[in-house]
């Protein structure tokens, strides 16, 4: 049995004209022969390939990284007489190499900050504009809900204020409780240096009434609904049952986003009244104990002494609570990519932006309630 032969690769070096011919085979068996043939020689400004048999991909990335350091020390080396089929071989192995990244440039941190700032901005600006897009939307669906009943979604409607509120009423009243629970013992602590314990029924009334009891009551909704709607609605988009909605002629928009907002609406204002009454009941308790207030001289007390502007007050918050969010949680949901890991962003994101929301409306509110001076 004979063992096949060795390729061959020929190598002529002219000095005088500086170039270096190739004949035989050049690949990845006769490479390591063409590098030192390479090194060995000098001045080299030229490579012939006309009487090269053979070229392989080895080969053409030694021609290739010839030419890129000879470029990068100054010197130019041209690769001439290559066949047909050695320059196509050239060509496609060049447009493969990696090519090299410039370094980025750093600037400084001044513009980087500016930058920064207005890409926030802009992405903040851009935001609004969406979640004024998707209370839009609610609004003309509602509109024709109204108008034609037929397309409105009673049971769904039902199981969202279900969930919304009648599953928030045990954690809602325990908040509320303690929050007069602790407004009643801070209180009497202050009052009691100067005598006025009695004005302690005032301030758990205004307090709860007026701000505490709706804005903490949509803190938790904000937190437990706004990230079940991004939940909900982010997993459908996810497994295309939304495009599946849309091929069977359903509109998206009445189907899960109208029930869900109106579900807010109606259930948070009931979720408010339910938080003023526990956080009176629970301030009541803790003057009892704390202060010998009896729960007669309380009522009197909160009565005499408290507007009813107090609760009207907070309950014109709640309307608006509840659109914010549920169109934050609605928006956010529509937001979510086909991956897990947008999921859980974007319900992140919702509960996020929905608390802070709220707390920028009632701010708001405060501060046009005390320029009416109510």
């Amino acid at each position: 049995m004979t063992t096949p032969q060795r390729p061959r690769l020929e190598i002529e070096h002219d000095s005088a004209a500086g170039t270096l011919r190739m004949s035989g085979e050049l690949s990845i068996y006769t490479v390591t022969e063409a590098k030192t043939a390479f090194k060995n020689a000098r001045e080299i400004d030229k490579i012939d390939l006309q009487t090269l048999n053979r070229l392989d991909t080895a080969g053409a990335c030694f021609l290739l990284d010839v030419q890129a350091k000879s470029e990068a020390q100054g010197q130019r080396v041209e690769i001439s007489g290559a066949k047909p089929e050695a320059t196509s071989l050239l060509k496609t192995v060049k447009s493969a190499l990696p090519q090299p990244t410039a370094a980025p440039i750093t600037k400084p941190f001044f513009n980087r900050f500016l930058e920064r700032t207005g890409r926030d901005v802009a992405g903040g600006v851009l935001y609004l504009i969406a979640l004024t897009g998707f209370l839009g939307i609610f609004l003309h669906r509602l509109a024709r809900a109204l108008c034609h009943p037929k397309e409105f979604r009673v049971t769904s409607l039902v199981h969202h204020c279900e969930e919304v509120g009648l599953r928030a009423v045990p954690i809602v009243a325990l908040m509320a409780f303690l929050i007069g629970v602790v407004l009643a013992f801070q209180g009497s602590t202050q009052l009691r240096q100067f005598g006025a314990e009695v004005f302690v029924v005032d301030l758990i009334a205004i307090s709860v009434l007026r701000e505490l009891g709706i804005l903490l009551t949509s803190i938790i909704v904000a937190g437990r609904t706004a990230s079940a709607f991004t939940a909900a609605i982010g997993s459908m988009k996810m497994r295309e049952e939304i495009d599946a909605m849309r091929t069977l002629g359903l509109d998206p928009a009445m189907v899960l986003f109208v029930p869900r907002i109106l579900a807010l609406l109606l259930m948070l204002p009931i979720l408010g009244l339910i938080a003023d009454v526990s956080g009176l009941f629970g301030g009541a308790l803790m003057a009892w104990i704390d202060l010998g207030i009896s729960p007669e001289m309380f009522a009197t007390r909160l009565v005499s002494g408290t507007s009813v502007n107090h609760v009207m007050v907070g309950l014109i918050k709640a309307p608006f609570f509840a659109l914010i969010i549920g169109v934050v949680g609605c928006h956010a949901g529509m937001q979510v990519e086909s991956n897990a890991e947008s999921l859980g962003r974007m319900t992140s994101n919702a509960v996020v932006a929905a608390i802070f929301a709220v707390i920028v409306a009632d701010a708001i509110f405060s501060i046009f309630f005390a320029s009416l001076g109510i």
